[in-house]
């Protein structure tokens, strides 16, 4: 009896690991995906970690406010893997870009990049499957 117990424990605790790793990496989770927006602005900051990178964009609201806002992204391994590196991201630092993404659910300035486009024209979709940037 003993061992029934503990076998239906630690296949409750791999079954709840695995629904809480899956949550994790579904943006719907957190972000609206739904709510699709364009800003444009200044790319100020990136933070090349794990398990996202994190792109720091100052921008203006409609009524022309200035606004920080702030974009999870894929992790560094997707962006290695499409011939993307830190160096790319470094070099535009302080540049103006155009973003593609989708708002958080709570309504901070926080979103999900779906589509970056650098000041050279150059750009990179995260979304929709793109494995390629452009």
């Amino acid at each position: 009896m003993r061992q029934k117990i503990c076998a239906v424990l630690v296949a409750l605790i791999i079954l709840l690991a695995t629904v809480s790793l899956r949550a994790h990496h579904s943006p719907s989770a957190i972000f609206d995906m739904s709510k699709q927006f364009t800003m444009a602005g200044t790319l100020t900051k990136i933070d090349w970690i794990n398990p996202h990178i994190v792109v720091y964009i100052d921008g203006k609201a409609e009524d022309g406010k200035a606004e920080s806002w702030v974009f999870e992204s894929n992790p560094p391994a997707w962006f290695r893997r499409v011939g993307v590196g830190r160096a790319d991201f470094a070099k535009a630092i302080g540049q103006a870009v155009k973003i593609e993404g989708v708002v958080a659910k709570n309504g901070s300035l926080y979103g999900y990049l779906q589509k970056i486009t650098f000041a050279d024209g150059s750009s990179l979709e995260l979304a929709n499957g793109s494995d390629t940037p452009r």
